[in-house]
């Protein structure tokens, strides 16, 4: 049996810094990839049940059908599709109704984002949390606390007429740039939350 050599290869901390910031900005891209495409489909099979089974209403026989429709879709797919989360799709489809704002959306917030988004009751709330997460890149923790912190209500938009912030929440998303409303909060109520 030959003995082979072995070659010493002279390795260089540059060329490995450059080829792991290679690799980590790929994975980096593929991850962010698949998480708009993930949460795209999630608003789509919530779009789709909700007109097709659900007719736009909120029916009581559209519940059961809906639990049907799950247990068939975890049995092929797995817990991702269980009744909870089904039901998840549907008010987000229902919430953010138009594909374009929720593709927009969907690259810079996961579908944890939306999770935590959800549950807020005020539809101009909701959009408003949509909006400053995606400018300001918040993560799911930082939502939670702003959520919970009640941001919204503490900034002089929230005391504006609907369709006032409405029409700021526009420019918010066409501009990407925040408003005295929104930067500027309720002196009385003072933000704790990391």
């Amino acid at each position: 049996m030959k003995k082979q050599k072995s070659i010493a290869v002279p390795t260089s901390e540059p060329l490995l810094a450059e080829l792991r910031l290679l690799i980590d900005a790929t994975r980096q891209r593929v991850a962010s990839t698949a998480n708009t495409k993930l949460t795209m489909l999630y608003w789509r099979v919530g779009a789709r049940v909700r007109t097709e089974i659900l007719e736009n209403e909120r029916a009581e026989y559209g519940e059961q059908i809906v639990s049907t429709v799950s247990r068939q879709l975890t049995n092929d797919y797995g817990s991702g599709f269980s009744d909870k989360n089904l039901f998840r799709m549907i008010r987000f489809a229902e919430f953010f109704p138009d594909e374009q704002i929720c593709a927009t959306l969907s690259h810079k917030l996961s579908w944890s984002h939306f999770i935590e988004i959800l549950p807020v009751k005020e539809d101009l709330a909701r959009q408003l949390y949509a909006e400053m997460c995606r400018l300001e890149r918040w993560s799911v923790r930082t939502l939670r606390n702003r959520i919970r912190s009640m941001l919204f209500e503490r900034t002089t938009i929230s005391r504006k007429p609907g369709e006032l912030i409405k029409q700021e929440l526009q420019e918010l998303h066409e501009s990407d740039r925040l408003t005295t409303d929104l930067v500027f909060r309720d002196p009385y109520f003072l933000n704790f939350a990391k």
